[in-house]
């Protein structure tokens, strides 16, 4: 356990050196949104629920709820996702604090 935290630390220190953006070196989600109609998600896993009101995205660090009405997914690869539609609220379930909670 303590030579993973070690070559983590490791890890960190030389994307710190190099300047490395966190959502390129990490699974961290990245959201871009524009204005009230757009949304880009990138370093997500999958998605739970697709709906036209609604959209659950699963990434590594948690969930993501998009709500809105006329959602739709217009653009999706691996990595990235895009989002259009009226977007009312945008809510996130984070698996760290329910791992601290229990």
């Amino acid at each position: 356990m303590k030579k993973k935290k070690r070559i983590t630390r490791g890890i960190n220190k030389i994307n710190e050196f190099l300047e490395m953006p966190a959502e390129v070196v990490s699974n961290t989600p990245k959201i871009s949104i524009l204005g009230f109609g757009e949304m880009l998600i990138e370093n997500y896993k999958n998605i739970i629920e697709y709906e036209s009101l609604y959209i659950k995205v699963n990434t590594h660090i948690g969930v993501i709820n998009v709500n809105g009405f006329n959602l739709n997914l217009i653009q999706m690869n691996q990595d990235d996702m895009k989002i259009t539609g009226k977007i009312d609220s945008i809510e996130f379930e984070n698996y760290e604090e329910e791992m601290e909670e229990k």
